[in-house]
Formats: C-alpha cells, structure tokens, sequence
C-alpha cells in the first residue's frame, strides 16, 4: 500500500514535466516571435529576452499541465481498472488520489511565486530590452521602410549607409503644446545612452524649423528623447499589473494618502467659497479637474488592491483543475488521453474562466470586493471535493 503513492506520484511527474516542457517552449517561441515582429528586435535581444520570457511562459503552462497529467495518470488507471484492484483490495482511493493533491499543492505554490514573477520582472526586463534597443530597432525600421515613427519622435530618410543616416528629416514633438520641430539635415546618427536613459541624434549640415519662430541653419546639433518617449513604450513599473507583490503595501499607502489629500483640499476649497460666499467656484473647471484626479486615484488602488488575492487565485487554479480533473477522470474510465483531457476540461473552461473574467473586472472597477477573484477558484474547490467524495464512496 506505501507503494501506491510513490507509483501515482512518479506517473504524474513523468508526464507533468514532458507537457510542461512543451508547453512552455511552445509559449516562449510565440512571445519571442511576437515581440521580434512587433518590434523589429535582431537575434541578440531575443536572446538577451529569453530569460525575462520563461516565469510568464511557465505561468500560463502550468495550470494546463497539472490538469492533463491528472487526466491523463488516472484516465489510464480507471481505464485499466487499477482503481477497481485497489478499491477489491479494501483500500480506499484516496491513496492514490492524495499525490495529485499534493503535487498541485506545491505547483500552485511556485505558480504564485512565478505569476508574480513574471508580471514584474519579467515584464519590466523584457521592456526595458525594448527600449535599450531603440536605436537598433529604428535602424533596422529605416533599412527597410527608410521610415520610423514613435509617440513623439519620427525620421524619414532616403538610405541608411552603416550607423549614417542620409538625408534624413526628423520631427520631434513638443510638450505641453510645444510647437513641433523639424530638422532637415545631410547625415544624422543616432545613440543610445541607457546610463541616462536618452536617445542622441546628432544632425549635421542641416536647417531646423518651428513653427512661428526663425529657421536657421546649423552645422551640428544634438537633440535628447528619453527612451519611453523614443520607443513609445510608457513607464509601467508603477502600473497596478506590474507590482511586485513585497512592494504592493507601500503603493496602497501612497494611493490611499493621495486620496486623502484630495479630498482635504476639495473640503478647504468648498468650505472658502460657501464662507466667501463665492458660491460660482464650485462650477469651475478646477472641480472638474480635481474630481477627475479622486477617480483616478480610487481607480488605480482598486486595481493594486485586486492584485495581490488575482495572483494567488491565478495560481491556485493549479490545485483547483486538479480537484476537478483527477476524480472527473476517475468516474469517466476512459484511457484515450485526449478525451480524459477535454472532457475534464471543458467545465473549467465554461465555468472558471468567465468567473475569473468577471471577479477580476468587477474587482478592478471597485464594484465588488477583491476577494471575489476566488469566486472560480472556491465553485471549482466544491465541485472537485464532491467529485472526490463520489469517487472515495462509490
């Protein structure tokens, strides 16, 4: 009977890492190929990528192949009888059922850790790959099109000679309603500076124009873009999504000490106009634009609040499609692997995911409390301890 559950546990293993594997070399690929064609990025980003690629290629693979290593261990052993021999033996199922328990227990552990992970240093590498990229990235863009185009900045040139750029013209955008400026140079190079985190572009031979003020001509100039501005790619380390969850706490208490000042300041502000009898204040465009910023803050502490119980359920899906996956698989008896797999599957894919989908926007819009991301989680819990049950007693 001791040698039920190593048996059980070594034919779960066996086929969780081949499906693992697979699964996320199958994810990698696809992000890698994704992001070298969204962004033009040569071999030696890719590469530089690859590590920042894996916790989030695992994340999406290992809920996946927990439930096929489940459905597809106990599909062969119902399918077979084996749970008939053990149950005619007087021992109870759950000998063998435990080690599919424990293994997605440990597996929904790491699956936290890894989500985790992945939604902040790995996305927070993999852009900022992106961005140390950008000069790269643009030279290859003007080989090819002689065009690159990004949120603030663009260049047109006629041909790319090496790190030279010919006849290029640049325009750069202006902030805060900054009129536009336009060079039209001989050669221009660009460099990128990631100790400053800029963009150079050196013209040379060349007239720059802005609107409403003097043309002149130049003989070399040097303009900086910070490298979000460059590549297009906004600062998300303080995104919601990309927090890590250790640093989740000081954020909530910035944003709700945000809130709290806002909120003292529309008091005082409306307190001295009904005192001052200046009732017109209130209709002006400083409410509108102060309320606008309450529900800015409101809004992004809702989602950072949601995050920290999203990632845990996330993650605890591992243990919960096995809950549903190893019993369902149990009582179908059938050993073809695909037909165990889906058909364990199709449940979860009807009932868990458009719950998650729901909690997790619900949650985010501050309509419901963030806990109720668990809503799929604890419904699929229920079902698979009933399925359990059905299987220990009959």
């Amino acid at each position: 009977m001791r040698l039920l559950p190593r048996y059980v546990m070594l034919e779960l293993i066996k086929v969780f890492a081949v499906t693992v594997t697979t699964l996320t070399l199958m994810m990698m690929l696809v992000v890698v190929v994704k992001e070298a064609i969204d962004q033009g990025l040569g071999l030696f980003h890719i590469a530089r990528m690859l590590p920042y690629v894996l916790p989030n290629a695992l994340v999406f693979a290992l809920p996946g192949s927990t439930l096929f290593a489940a459905s597809v261990v106990y599909g062969r052993m119902s399918g077979s009888n084996e749970i008939v021999a053990v149950k005619s033996l007087g021992i109870s199922p759950m000998h063998m059922l435990w080690p599919a328990y424990m293994l997605a227990f440990l597996l929904s552990l790491g699956c936290v850790w890894l989500n985790d992970l992945a939604v902040s240093w790995g996305f927070n590498n993999m852009q900022r790959i992106v961005i140390e990229a950008i000069d790269d990235i643009a030279y290859g863009m003007l080989e090819q099109n002689k065009s690159f185009d990004s949120k603030r900045f663009s260049i047109h040139v006629r041909r790319v000679e090496g790190r030279q750029l010919i006849k290029p013209t640049l325009s750069f955008a202006g902030a805060n309603n900054a009129p536009t400026v336009t060079i039209t140079a001989q050669t221009a190079e660009l460099r990128c500076d990631t100790e400053r985190n800029i963009l150079v572009t050196i013209c040379r031979n060349g007239i720059m124009h802005t609107p409403g003020q003097t043309t002149f001509r130049f003989d070399v100039i040097e303009r900086e873009i910070p490298l979000h501005d460059a590549s297009g790619k906004s600062d998300m380390r303080d995104h919601p999504a990309h927090v890590a969850l250790r640093n989740v706490g000081e954020v909530v208490e910035r944003r709700t000490a945000n809130i709290a000042r806002i909120r003292q300041e529309m008091a005082a502000q409306a307190t001295l106009a009904m005192l001052t009898g200046d009732l017109a204040e209130l209709n002006t465009p400083y409410w509108k634009n102060v309320r606008a910023a309450l529900e800015s803050e409101q809004s992004q502490l809702a989602r950072i609040l949601t995050e920290p119980p999203r990632r845990w359920a996330n993650g605890f899906s591992c243990l919960c499609f096995v809950l549903i996956g190893a019993p369902m698989a149990i009582r179908l008896r059938n050993a073809d692997v695909f037909t165990s797999f889906f058909a364990c599957f199709l449940p979860i894919l009807i009932v868990y995911y458009p719950l998650l989908i729901y909690g997790v926007d619900k949650a985010k819009d501050g309509d419901l409390p963030s806990y109720c991301v668990w809503l799929g989680n604890g419904i699929l819990a229920l079902w698979g301890l009933y399925l359990t049950r059905r299987v220990v007693r009959f």
